[in-house]
């Protein structure tokens, strides 16, 4: 029996490796990691990740062929192939700080293979990485093999958080990246075995190794390229009285542009977009492409700006002060279907309105309070670390409260920001919202989800991102 091990129980490795153990029922997985509470998790019936489908995977496959541990080094050792899905924050010191990205974890990991390997390895990077860590990670191995030989291979991931099950059970495309020698050929080989039990053999794309590297973060930094796009479309269509909603659509009917990815929100986020290209960035100026690095650099200030103008947008309304108002804030996962909150949107426009002394009481289906506490209190990369090495007891924040239920959310409240397109926000009964709330009310839509000209008969001040803007907000402006 073939035996695969992943290091590392995350967003990545644990659904990946589910899927595995379900669609290959004679390869025994096990995902490994020294967190005993997430392992913990992964063996509750409360798993410490949403995705819609996963737990069902799960649940059929723990215990028959899925395996989760802590016994990390046991179950590397065993393992003929290893799947590497450690974190890889960006550097906060040091050489690339803010930039880089820090390699610690993945080192460690190499390392301790090196330590307890018996027998030839498949070494799988599955975690993001920069080109030419699969080299690095290379020379580690080859000096410390003590006669064992080990093959690189780069298998990075495309799941987009919230269809996760269904990006693995009928991907685009898997990329398998080895080197262009017997051994790495035949590498490349057995992981295109496991993929080919489920995945039609002309989505499996393999390629050198640095080929494989690269196009996971230029296919990041393309997407989130195309939402920086539309978001600076939207504050041109907000300047002219155009409907961004109806630019993007124009737009997208030319095939060659397509429709995905042009729907204009309060930001992109996720743990990858802004990460992946501020690496792409690093890479650029170490190979002195100053011109290139500046191209994609613009695409994160973009982001920036439109956080910031949301922000803006919802203090100069409400006459220029939300000191003391309690505003609700509907949504804080980065995108709905999924209750990860990495580089949410949400942080950022929480940060602002904060900052202005307002009042938040925050609602989100998927979100606990915990986790809300700990990103409004965390440094700007902590939350790319291990948990056991993030913030314990966030910071007390008497001006936020969070709740379970969008009308207390919205009770009170001067006004109400969605900044998640959580499907239930849009079946919301907005009369009731309305008459619990303070007046002037006011609705900040930041992913256009609501309709603007019903919530204005009701009496609402709506400003929705990229569209023609209500006549309280005309003559105020959005960028201080």
């Amino acid at each position: 029996m073939v035996k695969i091990c992943c290091i590392g129980a995350g967003y990545v490795g644990g659904p990946t490796m589910a899927v595995i153990a379900f669609k290959c029922p004679a390869i025994e997985v096990a995902v490994v990691d020294i967190s005993v509470a997430r392992i913990a998790a992964w063996n509750s019936d409360q798993l410490p990740i949403y995705e819609p489908g996963l737990e069902d995977i799960v649940t059929q496959c723990r215990g028959k062929n899925l395996f989760f541990s802590t016994e990390v080094e046991k179950n590397v050792s065993e393992a003929d192939i290893i799947f590497v899905s450690v974190n890889t924050p960006t550097k906060t010191r040091g050489l690339g700080a803010g930039k880089a990205a820090d390699l610690t974890y993945w080192e460690s990991a190499a390392r301790m293979i090196a330590d307890v390997s018996k027998n030839d390895k498949i070494v799988v990077e599955k975690s993001t990485v920069p080109v030419k860590t699969a080299e690095a990670i290379e020379k580690i191995l080859t000096h410390n093999s003590n006669g064992i030989k080990y093959q690189i291979l780069s298998n990075p991931e495309f799941l987009a958080e919230g269809t996760a099950i269904q990006d693995l059970f009928n991907p685009d495309r898997v990329l398998i990246g080895g080197r262009e020698t017997p051994g790495g050929q035949k590498a490349i080989q057995a992981l295109k075995e496991v993929y080919a039990h489920w995945v039609p053999e002309d989505r499996i794309i393999c390629t050198n190794l640095w080929s494989a590297e690269l196009s996971k973060l230029a296919a990041n930094a393309f997407l989130a390229q195309r939402i920086s796009s539309v978001n600076a479309m939207s504050a041109l269509c907000e300047a002219t009285g155009a409907d961004v909603t109806q630019v993007s659509h124009a737009v997208g009917k030319d095939t060659r542009v397509g429709s995905k990815f042009l729907n204009a929100s309060v930001g992109f986020g996720g743990s990858c977009f802004q990460k992946d290209i501020l690496s792409l960035v690093y890479i650029c100026e170490c190979n002195g492409l100053k011109e290139v690095a500046n191209y994609w650099k613009q695409v994160i200030q973009v982001n920036d700006y439109q956080k910031n103008r949301f922000v803006n947008r919802v203090v100069s309304s409400m006459f220029n002060t939300v000191s003391g108002k309690k505003i609700a804030i509907l949504g804080f996962a980065f995108k709905k279907d999924t209750g990860d909150t990495r580089e949410t949107p949400a942080i950022d426009v929480c940060k602002g309105l904060l900052g202005d002394n307002a009042n938040l009481s925050i609602y989100d289906p998927q979100v606990t309070e915990d986790q809300i506490r700990k990103d409004l209190s965390m440094k700007k990369f902590d939350w790319d670390n291990p948990i056991h090495l993030q913030p314990m007891s966030p910071t007390v924040m008497k001006q936020l409260n969070v709740v379970w239920d969008a009308y207390a959310a919205t009770k009170g409240a001067h006004g109400l920001c969605l900044l998640t397109e959580w499907d239930e926000f849009k079946t919301l009964d907005f009369k009731k919202i309305y008459d619990n709330m303070q007046k002037p009310a006011f609705v900040f839509d930041g992913r256009n989800i609501v309709d603007e000209q019903k919530l204005r008969e009701i009496g609402f001040i709506v400003y929705s991102i990229g569209k023609p803007l209500d006549g309280w907000l005309k003559d105020m402006p959005a960028v201080a």
